[in-house]
This record gives C-alpha cells, sequence and structure tokens, in this order.
C-alpha cells in the first residue's frame, strides 16, 4: 500500500512539475511574442502627418533646353526661333548657373542645315550678352530618317516635388490602423507641392527671402514730421484729378 502511494505522490509530483514547465513556457513564449511585436511595430516608419515632410520640395541644378526644328532646305533660323533664342539668351542672364551647350545633330538629313544655323545662333546669344567662351558645341547620333533637333541647353536652379500618384496603403476601409486613426493618405498635398515647386519664381525664395530694397528717406521723413504735427499726411495734388489713372465716367 504504501508502495502505491509513493508511486502515486511521485506521479502528482512529476504532473505539478511539468504544469509548472508548460506555465513558464507559455508566459515566455508571450513575453518573446510582445518583443517580437514591439520590434516590428519600432522598424516600420511612420507616416509623417504634414504634407510638407511626406512630399518637401527640392531645390536642385536642372537643364533648361530648347529645340528647333531646321529644315533640310533652310539653313538659317524663322522669324519665330530668332525669337526663341533671343528669350532664351536673355533669360540665361538672369537664372543660368552655368553656360551654354549647343548640341547639332548628326547622321540626319537636315544635318548640314543645322550646322549652317550655327552662326546665327551664336550671334543672336552673342547679342544679349551670352560671352563666346561661355557657349560649347558638341554633336550627336540621331537616325538617318529622324528629323533632329538643335538643342540648346544651359543648367538653372530650380524646385522640384514629387513624384506624385504613389499609393502604399489603401484609403479605404481596411485593417490597417492609420484608417482607424484618420492619418493622411501618402499622396495628400503632393500635387500642391509639385505645382509650387514649379510656380515659384526664384526658387531660392523657399531657402531665403530676398533682401529689401531701400526705402525712400525723403517722403518718409516728410510723413513723419507731418504725423509729429498732427497735420494729415495724405498726398495732396493741386490738380485733384492728377492722381486719377481713368477719365471715364466723366
Amino acid at each position: 500500500m504504501q508502495s502505491i502511494r509513493s508511486l502515486i505522490n511521485s506521479r502528482r509530483g512529476g504532473a505539478a512539475v511539468a504544469l509548472r514547465a508548460a506555465i513558464v513556457v507559455g508566459y515566455g513564449l508571450l513575453v518573446c511574442a510582445c518583443q517580437t511585436d514591439q520590434q516590428q511595430i519600432a522598424g516600420v516608419p511612420d507616416t509623417p502627418f504634414d504634407y510638407r515632410q511626406r512630399h518637401p520640395i527640392t531645390v536642385t541644378e536642372a537643364d533648361h533646353t530648347l529645340q528647333l526644328f531646321i529644315g533640310d532646305n533652310r539653313a538659317s533660323l524663322t522669324p519665330t526661333q530668332r525669337a526663341e533664342v533671343l528669350a532664351f539668351g536673355q533669360s540665361w542672364k538672369t537664372e543660368a548657373t552655368g553656360g551654354v551647350l549647343v548640341d547639332l545633330p548628326t547622321g540626319t538629313v537636315n544635318e548640314q542645315a543645322s550646322a549652317g544655323a550655327l552662326r546665327e545662333i551664336r550671334s543672336i546669344l552673342g547679342a544679349t550678352g551670352v560671352p563666346p567662351q561661355s557657349v560649347m558645341v558638341r554633336t550627336y547620333q540621331a537616325g538617318p530618317r529622324t528629323f533632329a533637333t538643335v538643342r540648346i541647353t544651359y543648367p538653372k536652379v530650380t524646385a522640384q516635388a514629387g513624384p506624385c500618384g504613389m499609393w502604399p496603403r489603401d484609403i479605404g476601409p481596411s485593417v490597417d490602423s492609420e484608417y482607424y486613426e484618420n492619418k493622411q493618405y501618402w499622396n495628400f498635398g503632393c500635387s500642391a507641392q509639385h505645382n509650387l515647386a514649379a510656380m515659384v519664381d526664384n526658387p531660392a525664395d523657399l531657402v531665403q527671402p530676398r533682401s529689401e530694397t531701400p526705402v525712400y528717406t525723403m517722403r518718409r521723413t516728410q510723413v513723419v514730421e507731418k504725423y509729429r504735427e498732427g497735420q494729415p499726411t495724405a498726398t495732396t495734388y493741386t490738380n485733384a484729378n492728377a492722381g486719377k489713372i481713368s477719365d471715364f465716367g466723366q
């Protein structure tokens, strides 16, 4: 009888040890699972809430190119093309960050005509203030049946944002936590940033403001003196109609 009790007690002790071991292992797996989830969540980059951080406007240097179609039987520029080259040279003086590069096609039917128009292009660019040493000419190979163009290029500072149209997550109902947190979708604000970068007159204004012009000291002193003496500061005209911009209705 004593042996049976000893056997039962030993079995109960083994079961208790096994149960304790199972509980310890279960808690260990639970803790590991929690740590793994935390590591995965920490490793996933969060979507910036501000659209200016998701789609920042970057200021870079890009090429401004003018393409001219020179016909085979015409080795000169048309009046419209002369005006385009003239405007190109004038814009070079205000926004270029380097010299002018002229690419002439070779192996095409208009190869000779394009080379003949080069002298006229140089002349117009020189008239607008582009130094001759700032103009470099090179050739590029094109197909024999291709109506290749003469490309005039200079580098300039430009602003850009995007690309837009990327949808890494579904914006509809989903199990994604961002849907329940009512966060902005990734593409939100991209088109506005892209259009702003395209419309800005001087990309440097996005980095720092321009310096102010000097104030008109004489007029400011006169207005301040009138204000100090209690006099009206409005501009008075000897002729009442001098300040009008139109005579409509008279």
